[in-house]
């Protein structure tokens, strides 16, 4: 059974260090063998907030950035979410972009990669898995923090992470890969 890991880059900021680790996020996951990923860069979408006119559940969806963005969802059967921590908190871009469609996020499984200072982005990785939850999401508990993620950027300006990340990133792919997999008959029957 092939799985589709959708790795989404969830800061949207100017000066965004996010995809330096999402980088390595999509390569481990290659590494790790166990999906068919694809890199999403929520940027890439200029999601307004909450634009249409029809609750989400209805998926009537008017504008052409909603259905790219409803598209991508549906079409995955896990996520790996890249979201640095704000204000001790998930990015405001990332939980628009979670609150934007709604069907298409059922019984999918998800893992997250956390950034931030001294917790690592922790706290923004828990307020993040409640939002999940509440649409249909099951995110794992093995959550992947990079606490003083700066100083995992090189001069080149790519992130190498050290044994623990690279170790709980393989950790949760290989969780992840079970829950997708036991979820993914769910949302066909």
């Amino acid at each position: 059974m092939t799985l589709k890991l959708k790795v989404i880059t969830g800061s949207t900021r100017p000066g965004r260090k996010g995809p330096k680790v999402a980088e390595w996020v999509n390569a481990a996951a290659r590494e790790h063998g166990g999906f068919e990923v694809e890199a999403v860069d929520l940027a890439d979408f200029n999601l307004p907030l909450l634009d249409e006119a029809s609750h989400p559940a209805a998926q009537d969806y008017e504008h052409e950035h909603t259905k790219r963005w409803s598209a991508v969802i549906d079409d995955a059967d896990a996520f790996v979410f890249v979201t640095p921590e704000y204000d001790f908190f998930a990015p405001a871009s990332l939980i628009n972009a979670v609150q934007f469609v709604f069907k298409e996020w059922g019984y999918k499984a998800a893992g997250i990669v956390s950034y931030g200072g001294v917790s690592g982005g922790l706290r923004s990785a828990e307020t993040l898995r409640h939002i999940l939850m509440n649409v249909g999401v099951m995110p794992i508990p093995q959550v992947v923090p990079a606490p003083f993620f700066t100083g995992f950027i090189d001069d080149d300006g790519v992130f190498e992470p050290n044994d623990e990340m690279r170790k709980g990133a393989t950790g949760m792919f290989t969780e992840l890969q079970k829950w997708a997999a036991a979820l993914k008959p769910l949302r066909n029957g």
